[in-house]
């Protein structure tokens, strides 16, 4: 903690100098350039290299030289073809590469924190009935599923090989509101085998089924959206949260709402709660997060800057033997884009306060420095990494008497848009450790920086 105070002073004098938010990003998903058409048919390409080097940053240990400790170069092709029978029938198909080159992490992904290798396999697969935009409409087949900040429900971008579902998506959209209903089962990447859900693979046995309803409104004048949503995960219960003692079946209820800079005068607001009840492998389930975050935006600046504090909340688990839990599940989100870009952190059993500012002094280029704090909601829980399941440290009579303080990232990136098809980024991050690593074992403070092309068509 001795640390702490003259980074924040640091961090807030940084936030004094001038600066801009960039031009909102695309949807998830979505191509940031019109494809290539020949008539009714359309043709999108995408290569995305990122080379990155990490040090500590699962183990915080300097002494061991772990194979997340190194460099590699991640790849990523894309090739998607889309064909236009008529204004209300569309289909889509797009085939994804990719591959961990370098590094001494296995090839496997998800092995050991590897994004590893699956050699050209199906991404998206559907059929699109009606327009998205006006009235009903039906996505029926392999695709993203994207839902507010992505907080719960989000593609995974940052992740070579991404997130995608089999599912059925039904869609209304109206002029000041849409409505989606959606059943679907979560793809599992698998090399050299062609890439299945839960539904279509018979071997599967955790047989998971993600559904919900999402509301995304335009009702009060000052927000930029509005939502609602219910969402209900299901299958027949895993080891991420202790012994299977049955089947898991809960829903999230929750709520999103965004204020509108250009009609508060410059100020924006951010607030998203989510509410959780059902069973958990078995276990009764009882569980909240929250979101909470304020900005200004300099609008009449040339560098349009954006200052924000925010704080992000999870709850723990107060007694893994009780037959109860309240530790948040986090479903199936983009946690990259949220809790520090060293990925150590998920919405889930955690104190995180934030300050965030953002710059662009040219068109083409973004500037953002964050700088996050932690603190454990419960050390009766564990400290889970950004995918949620995965634990920094073992659950043990150290972790649940430490202090829980976990430590402090500072996060440096800048986003260079080239030309319409080229886009550059790179980022420094850097983790202080905390007094509850020093109480759970090694306490080395954690490095990760990379550079990444993004070439789109």
């Amino acid at each position: 903690m001795k640390r702490l105070l003259p980074l924040f002073l640091a961090s807030t004098v940084f936030a004094g100098t001038p600066a801009p938010t960039p031009p909102p990003a695309p949807p998830p998903g979505a191509p940031p350039y019109p494809p290539i058409k020949y008539g009714n048919l359309t043709i999108d390409v995408q290569e995305k290299m990122r080379f990155e080097g990490r040090e500590n940053n699962f183990d915080f240990d300097s002494s061991v030289n772990g194979p997340q400790d190194a460099t590699w170069l991640l790849q990523r092709f894309r090739l998607g073809l889309g064909y236009d029978v008529n204004p209300w029938l569309k289909f889509y198909i797009q085939g994804q590469d990719v591959r961990e080159l370098g590094g001494s992490r296995p090839n496997d992904i998800g092995v050991a924190g590897a994004e590893g290798d699956d050699v050209f396999d199906i991404l998206k697969a559907y059929v699109q009935i009606g327009n998205i935009k006006k009235g009903l409409s039906a996505t029926i087949g392999r695709q993203f599923l994207s839902y507010g900040d992505q907080r719960l429900v989000g593609p995974l971008e940052w992740l070579n090989p991404a997130r995608t579902f089999d599912a059925v998506k039904l869609r209304y959209a109206a002029p000041t509101f849409s409505v989606d209903a959606f059943v679907s089962s979560p793809v599992t990447f698998t090399n050299n085998m062609w890439n299945q859900s839960d539904f279509l693979d018979n071997d599967e046995a955790r047989n998971a089924v993600f559904s919900g309803i999402y509301l995304s409104t335009q009702w009060v004048p000052v927000n930029t959206t509005t939502d609602f949503y219910i969402f209900h995960k299901s299958d027949d219960g895993t080891a991420d949260f202790g012994p299977v003692l049955g089947d898991t079946s809960f829903i999230t209820l929750g709520t999103l709402w965004k204020g509108d800079p250009k009609k508060l005068g410059g100020f924006d607001y951010e607030a998203e709660m989510a509410w959780q009840t059902g069973d958990v492998s078995g276990r009764d389930l009882d569980a909240f997060a929250g979101h909470w975050a304020l900005g200004y935006n300099w609008l009449k600046s040339s560098w349009k800057p954006r200052l924000a504090v925010q704080y992000n909340y999870a709850t723990g688990d107060g007694d893994p033997n009780d037959g109860s839990i309240q530790t948040f599940q986090n479903l199936y989100p983009t946690n990259h884009l949220f809790y520090g870009y060293m990925d150590t952190t998920g919405w889930i059993n955690m104190h995180n306060p934030q300050l965030n500012l953002s710059f662009s002094p040219t068109p083409k280029l973004k500037v953002m420095l964050d700088y996050h704090l932690y603190w454990m909601a419960n050390t009766a829980d564990a400290w889970y990494r950004v995918n949620g399941t995965t634990r920094v440290r073992p659950l043990n009579a150290a972790a649940v008497s430490a202090d829980k303080f976990r430590g402090q990232e500072i996060d440096l990136t800048a986003i260079y848009k080239l030309n319409p098809h080229v886009a550059i980024q790179t980022g420094y991050s850097y983790y202080i450790a905390g007094n509850y690593l020093d109480d759970t074992g090694a306490e080395d403070d954690a490095h990760f920086g990379y550079v990444q092309v993004q070439i789109d068509f």
